[in-house]
């Protein structure tokens, strides 16, 4: 016989009566599929679980070939094989059992997937029972995976697996609210999921409430067509709340049943998940409409030269559309049960196990407002061009209007580069995922070309789903901001003045700063120029 990766036999006794007579082995050939090639190629009969033929051995061994075959563990296959078909040796006749190092790499690596199912590890197959590799007193087998013939065959014999393997999307049956949990990424990288999404959420969380926070103590400051960008930060600060629940709460606690064995799939509950879902996709879509109102307005006040009290007389119905919309569309995924649980970020949303749910919920209505909003956008910045040359030809200064249209391009690229590369991020997610799932579940084992997903390409989205929440703020990064903090502190902190002196405080900086009061005069005459 030959055999691999350590060999040695055992005292007298070692088989701890679990095998029968020695006069009753019978030896040959491994005729068990899921054993050829293992590294030997004779056993004896009956086996320490009392099988007396090979043909018993390979029906209960087989039962393991869906753990084998995930390649849970490199030494899964060996171990069993040495457990049920043991080696024979014609110069060793006592029992050559693997090393317990062996079994707990095998069971280190495969007991966690056999208790998502419900399966515990067998208790005849307990480590504590097996020699410790290197002891004097009693032989083992060690195994190298990687010593490994290159002729041993991986699988039992037969068409190539990628021919007879039929298993589709999703993995297996459904029929309630729960989808088994596979282990697409590693323990690490969730680890760093967690971290990577914990920071940028409380950074988006941080930045947005200050925007709102100033909107708040000085509200005649931000006037259409400018205001949508208060309510997009609002929208984002609520998104960042969402990620920051699943923070606090844990993975386990909003993605996963309440057993933690299984990612929600096609659910309505439980109420922390329903709440991360409403904060993300509510909120989440609500944030695309305010860019195409905000994109809308822009292009009344540029293109159609509407003043923004014109435009403010629309506000009833701009809210209208972007309150109601995402209403109807968060109502609908809760009526159809298809909120489920994303495996990597560990929040519940809508798509992540479902691509119908996926290109109806979320890709579509995200292209549809980036689409429309680019439109108004791109024919307000026509229109500045125009006016900028119009009053450049009448030999007015145009440095205001200048100043206004660079940062509505920087706004502009601070939000479509992100919404473009998140939708790009969902259009590859739903492009390969059945791929990814028909392999992690029918994989050939060993196959170096089995699809997988890209952990940078999720990582990326779920940056980019917070970025404009922390660059939202950009337009408020001035210093009337400080200004108007300063005078919120001072009437919040500062005793209040006599009527004489605060009539003389409020005629002070008119006699400092004589120079404003020409455009300070003609501010309440004309609309500004930042509102043309």
């Amino acid at each position: 016989a030959t055999r691999r990766g350590g060999g040695g036999g055992a005292v007298p006794g070692a088989g701890r009566g679990r095998h029968r007579g020695r006069g009753r082995r019978r030896s040959g050939g491994i005729t068990v599929p899921m054993c050829k090639g293992i590294g030997y190629n004779l056993t004896y009969m009956p086996n320490q679980f009392n099988h007396d033929t090979q043909d018993e051995a390979g029906l209960e061994v087989h039962q393991f070939w869906p753990l084998v075959e995930i390649q849970c563990s490199p030494d899964l296959r060996f171990f069993l094989c040495s457990m049920y078909t043991p080696i024979c040796l014609p110069d060793y006749t006592k029992p050559l059992p693997p090393c317990r190092s062996v079994c707990e790499r095998a069971k280190a690596g495969c007991s966690p997937i056999m208790q998502q199912y419900g399966f515990a590890w067998p208790e005849r197959m307990s480590c504590d029972s097996l020699p410790v590799l290197g002891d004097a007193e009693e032989l083992c087998m060690g195994y190298n995976p990687k010593s490994q013939l290159p002729s041993g065959r991986q699988h039992p014999p037969g068409p190539d697996c990628s021919r007879t393997c039929k298993c589709k999307a999703p993995l297996v049956p459904i029929s309630k609210e729960s989808h088994p949990l596979y282990n697409r990424i590693r323990t690490g990288q969730k680890t760093f999921a967690t971290f990577w999404i914990g920071l940028w959420s409380i950074l988006c969380f941080l930045s947005t409430s200050t925007t709102v926070a100033t909107f708040l103590i000085d509200m005649e400051r931000f006037k259409y067509p400018e205001r949508p960008i208060i309510f997009l930060s609002a929208c984002y600060l609520f998104v960042s709340v969402g990620y920051i629940v699943r923070l606090v709460a844990g993975h386990a606690s909003v993605a996963c049943d309440p057993e933690h064995h299984h990612i929600h799939y096609e659910t309505t509950g439980p109420a922390l998940c329903t709440v991360v879902f409403l904060l993300l996709y509510f909120f989440g879509m609500a944030s695309s409409i305010w860019w195409v109102i905000l994109s809308l307005t822009w292009f009344l006040a540029a293109g159609m030269k509407w003043g923004n009290e014109a435009i403010a007389s629309y506000a009833q119905y701009f809210h209208l559309a972007a309150w109601l919309i995402p209403s109807a569309k968060s109502i609908t995924v809760l009526a159809l049960s298809s909120v489920d649980g994303d495996s990597v970020a560990g929040v519940c949303y809508v798509g992540n196990q479902s691509l119908e749910n996926l290109r109806g919920f979320v890709l579509a209505p995200l292209v549809v407002y980036l689409f429309t909003g680019s439109l108004f956008l791109l024919a307000g910045f026509v229109s500045l061009f125009r006016i900028r040359s119009v009053i450049k030809q009448g030999g007015t200064k145009t440095d205001k209007l200048e100043k206004l249209m660079i940062r509505i391009g920087i706004f502009t690229v601070l939000y479509t580069v992100p919404a473009t590369i998140v939708i790009a991020c969902y259009i590859y997610e739903q492009h390969n995922r059945e791929a990814w799932e028909q392999a992690q579940n029918c994989s050939c084992p060993g196959d170096p070309h089995r699809p997988k997903p890209d952990y940078a390409v999720f990582m990326l989205k779920y940056f980019m789903c917070l970025v404009v929440g922390i660059t939202s703020g950009v337009w408020i990064w001035s210093g009337k901001t400080l200004e108007s903090w300063r005078r919120f502190t001072a009437r919040c902190c500062r005793p209040k003045k006599p009527a004489g002196a605060a009539a003389y405080g409020e005629a002070s900086p008119a006699l400092v700063g004589r120079t404003v009061l020409p455009s300070m005069a003609s501010y309440h005459k004309q609309v500004p120029l930042s509102h043309v």
